[in-house]
């Protein structure tokens, strides 16, 4: 049965950092961001058009790389559970039950990782201060009672990357 990762986390969190490490370890990463910029798509929030159709397109491919037996990393937020639920009712009918990796990072990290970036390609996106302070605010942390969940957690002192402990985790704050 294929492996399908949903990585979840705000904005600054350490996502693409993982999702990247999956990649290079053999799973196909589908991400949301390089799918955005790859329509030359520079500025977020995205209108509803866009993220809707950039969404469908993400969908249709997860269902044909599951089909044919691909593991896949989903580099998405998953900011809420109702997202998350959506995305496991699309896999079901394919056996799948995905594994989610939360990157548990403190709100002052991620802020301070969205405002040092340059905008130079897909995973860099620039957002406005008070929109990531939004994003952070409004993400919902998922709980084991959703399925399978890894939680990475930002140890002090560590630079920008997401080296957290990794551990298995019943909860989630």
């Amino acid at each position: 049965m294929p492996r399908v990762v949903f990585m979840c986390g705000p904005a600054g969190s350490g996502k693409s950092t993982v999702a990247r490490e999956l990649e290079a370890g053999g799973l196909v990463r589908l991400s949301f961001d390089d799918a955005a910029w790859a329509r030359g798509l520079r500025t977020m929030p995205l209108s509803k058009q866009a993220y809707a159709e950039i969404e469908q397109d993400l969908q249709r491919r997860l269902v044909g790389l599951v089909r044919d037996g691909h593991d896949v990393v989903l580099d998405l937020s998953f900011w809420s559970r109702e997202m998350r639920e959506r995305y496991r009712r699309l896999l079901a009918p394919l056996g799948v039950t995905p594994e989610t990796i939360y990157l548990q990072t403190p709100r002052e990290v991620a802020l301070a990782r969205v405002r040092a970036r340059q905008a130079a390609h897909g995973d860099d996106y620039r957002l406005a201060d008070d929109v990531a302070a939004a994003y952070f605010d409004q993400f919902e942390p998922p709980s084991a009672t959703e399925g399978p969940l890894r939680v990475i957690r930002y140890e002090d002192g560590e630079d920008s990357t997401p080296r957290g402990q990794t551990q298995p985790s019943r909860t989630a704050r």
